[in-house]
């Protein structure tokens, strides 16, 4: 009988374990090579007479002038897309999943500055130099952030650099932005207009993000966001920025967060959404400046 108990035990708990909810496995193959697809074609057959980013809004030009899109060349021939955002006139920071996650790795990426759009218009630089933080984690994403370097780029008034957030702040409780070219539903057709979206997020505490998508995916150097009312970031928005208005004193916006993760389940279910917390690396990142 004893064999049969074991067994009986193991079972209860196993079923006992929390059950989490499952992030993308491979970004490139899941998500940015079909986005990429679904976004150039969008473009080509746009008419140009409205509005990706869930329950946001449309961007103008000049309105989020940090704000980068990538196109990822990779090394199988496809192409991917994710963001990035503006650090100085040679640097950008981005998600390190954007250049490389598990089966698939980048050649070089474009970056788009000074456009509403990811495929025409505004200001476009190729690179191939982008350096990933040495504990970057495919698996769980932890660690999920690297530097872009690019021939100097003039600024302007719809090209410019945003501030670094440094400090002890966990931003709970604050409501920021989200920038990016991604889609503005989970079920986004091929006819929806491609335009930059942002949206307004509320910045939770992570142990409410550690309930849903556990202890190995949220750490100290994980920032989340509420998903309510079905807002979110979404398919295309990685390594996109998150960020605070500047002050009175200090007129530039603030990079609080660097998206990173989403549920499989969609960006409109409610669930957080995650990104690498800036301040974990503000150090190595302005070292690289």
């Amino acid at each position: 009988m004893r064999p049969i108990l074991v067994v009986l035990a193991l079972a209860v708990a196993a079923s006992a374990a929390p059950q989490y909810e499952p992030i993308f496995t491979d970004y490139h193959e899941e998500i940015g090579i079909p986005e990429a697809a679904r976004i150039k074609a969008a473009e080509e057959g746009m008419d140009f007479d409205g509005a990706r980013i869930v329950g946001g809004s449309t961007s103008n030009v000049g309105q989020f002038p940090f704000k980068a899109g990538l196109i990822v060349d990779l090394l199988s021939g496809l192409m991917s897309v994710c963001g990035a955002s503006l650090l100085s006139n040679t640097r950008l920071v981005t998600s390190a999943h954007c250049w490389r996650h598990r089966a698939n790795q980048a050649s070089q990426v474009t970056v788009v500055l000074g456009s509403e759009l990811l495929f025409s218009g505004g200001t476009r630089i190729i690179s191939s130099q982008v350096e990933l933080h040495r504990s970057y984690n495919e698996d769980n994403l932890n660690n999920d952030v690297g530097v872009i370097t690019i021939d100097r780029v003039a600024f302007s008034r719809t090209i410019s650099s945003i501030r670094l957030a440094t400090g002890s702040n966990n931003f709970a409780g604050t409501v920021a932005t989200a920038v990016g070219f991604g889609r503005t539903n989970d079920g986004a057709p091929i006819t929806t207009s491609q335009y930059m979206n942002h949206v307004e997020l509320a910045v939770i505490p992570n142990e409410e993000c550690r309930r849903v998508f556990g202890p190995s995916i949220v750490v100290s150097s994980t920032l989340c966001t509420s998903g309510a009312d079905g807002k979110s970031t979404c398919g295309g928005d990685s390594g996109g920025p998150l960020f605070i208005s500047g002050t009175v004193s200090i007129t530039r916006p603030v990079l609080i967060g660097i998206a990173s993760f989403w549920s499989t389940a969609g960006c409109q279910r409610g669930f957080p959404a995650g990104f690498a917390r800036v301040t974990s690396y503000a150090s190595w990142i302005q070292s690289r400046l």
